[in-house]
């Protein structure tokens, strides 16, 4: 029987026409640049090769997570923040993201097999493969890169800011919404940590570093106060567990320079855990460091809120991390030696202005005293925390955050809650754009660390805490009038009763 088929049916040459398809018009150039297309908004070139269910279904998830996002950002940032800072949903992101990598993945490659013409030449496998190649390393890196950042902040915050606001009874009760709210000012102890100074395990700890920062909350001024570590007859409240323990201060009441030397501020740490139960000031993670926090804040009347101690061995590699750090050098500041041992310095940082340092030289400047006395290397640590605080970028943190969070865990430990570290992070930023200012207590202001005046310290912090908000007032108003304004208001007086960080260690040289 005759084929019923009209010839006119037919395509030319009387070949049987092809299924049609989405992508029967594309080119091979077409299917590429749909593809390309199909990876910046995955599920779009699925959608085009005629696959509409699969491609919608994976747009719409796409455009959901990045409304989503975008929502959270605009409307409830803070939620957002407390998220990216949580280290069960960092380390569920950081399995999310390789998930999303390896389908992402899968769509691209899928989408150019369902785009491509049929029956390739050779050269066409070839830069198809290429093409999708490269376009499945650009999404892919970077997911794995957000994965890896993920993890390792995960670890990072779950290691240092461990526990939440309740786990600490020295710690101040917040406003879980807005911590701020009630709130003026916060009040760290910065505790320098001397296990790289080679001490002997049977010696202890031993600060050689005791700095109290405190923040306003509503401005970011900020105002340093460093107390020498040999200050003596340290003070506990009246009210506290501790003031019957030492009724006195912290002192032994000895003239024996050896016994004295029991009973300075940088033994406090060590000894008062060794004479006093640990449960005294209730739960604490750090019972000699909450031993501290009492006693210093109320030595200079400011009740300290949380303390952060920092490992100067680790300190180094902190500084590597970030890319090193930017100081005036204004006398010989000395590398390694022991003036009691009479071993002289392997050699000398030289005076010069605005140079820059890598982690071991700049913890010499902070740590160096052959020669030199406990007041000048105060001076000349607070001048780190200036140029750590003013010099460190977001992209250097980007860059380097591997670094950092690696030096991170090593050298610092804090009773920080981490359920405060996103209302800290936009305090921090506030604090890097506001002028810091600081108030070094020595001889040449009338302290005498072998018997204090805690009265007078305490009117000297006052009018500090004055001056520096007068200071950040008349800044915020210098710079919104004009630049040249603002730089000028930065000047050091020496009315000040707080010094201006950027113009005490700015170059100054001392002569020799």
């Amino acid at each position: 029987m005759p084929n019923a088929m009209s010839t006119d049916s037919l395509a030319p040459g009387g070949a049987e026409p092809q299924p049609t398809t989405g992508s029967d018009s594309l080119s091979f150039p077409g299917a590429l640049g749909w593809t390309a297309l199909g990876t910046l908004v995955p599920g779009l070139g699925l959608w085009r090769a005629g696959r509409r269910v699969a491609g919608g279904v994976i747009m719409g998830a796409f455009v959901l997570a990045i409304a989503g996002l975008g929502g959270l950002y605009l409307f409830n940032r803070r939620l957002l923040e407390g998220l990216a800072l949580n280290p069960a949903v960092l380390q569920g992101l950081a399995i999310g993201l390789v998930v999303a990598a390896l389908l992402w993945v899968v769509v691209i490659g899928a989408s150019y097999l369902s785009l491509r013409p049929p029956n390739p030449s050779a050269g066409q496998r070839v830069a198809g493969s290429v093409v999708v190649g490269a376009l499945s390393f650009l999404v892919a890196a970077p997911l794995a890169l957000g994965a890896n950042v993920a993890w390792t902040t995960a670890d990072l915050v779950g290691t240092i800011f461990g526990g939440d606001s309740t786990s600490d009874s020295t710690q101040p009760k917040l406003n879980h919404d807005d911590p701020w709210k009630d709130k003026s000012r916060i009040t760290f102890l910065i505790i320098g940590g001397d296990s790289g100074n080679n001490r002997p395990g049977s010696e202890g700890d031993r600060p050689d570093t005791v700095m109290v920062a405190t923040i306003d909350t509503h401005t970011g001024a900020t105002t340093l106060f460093s107390l020498p570590r040999n200050a003596e007859r340290m003070p506990f409240p009246p009210n506290s567990p501790l003031h019957k323990y030492y009724p006195n201060g912290f002192t032994s009441g000895s003239t024996d320079l050896y016994t004295r030397s029991q009973y300075l501020l940088n033994a406090m740490y060590r000894m008062v855990p060794m004479k006093v139960p640990h449960d005294v000031l209730g739960k604490t993670k750090d019972f000699g460091a909450s031993v501290m926090k009492v006693s210093v804040g109320y030595a200079l009347g400011l009740p300290i809120d949380y303390f952060v101690k920092v490992n100067m061995d680790g300190f180094k590699d902190f500084i590597n991390a970030i890319g090193g750090i930017t100081v005036n050098v204004n006398y010989k500041v000395p590398i390694g030696g022991q003036t009691d041992a009479h071993i002289p310095p392997k050699g000398y940082l030289k005076p010069g202005p605005n140079q820059h340092l890598a982690g071991g030289l700049a913890l010499w400047y902070a740590r160096g005293r052959y020669g030199l006395d406990d007041y000048s290397r105060m001076e000349r640590q607070r001048c780190v925390i200036n140029a750590v605080v003013q010099q460190t970028t977001p992209t250097a943190v980007l860059t380097n955050f591997q670094s950092i969070a690696a030096a991170g865990k090593k050298t610092i430990t804090t009773d920080v809650p981490g359920d405060l570290l996103p209302d800290l992070v936009d305090l921090g930023m506030k604090v890097k754009n506001t002028p810091l200012r600081s108030v070094l207590f020595d001889p040449q202001n009338g302290f005498n660390s072998v018997n204090p005046n805690w009265v007078a310290v305490r009117a000297e912090v006052q009018k500090a805490l004055k001056a520096t908000a007068a200071g950040a007032a008349a800044a915020t108003s210098s710079a919104s009038a004009s630049p040249k304004a603002s730089n000028s208001s930065a000047k050091h007086s020496s009315k000040d009763t707080s010094d201006d960080l950027t113009a005490s260690c700015g170059y100054h040289p001392k002569k020799s």
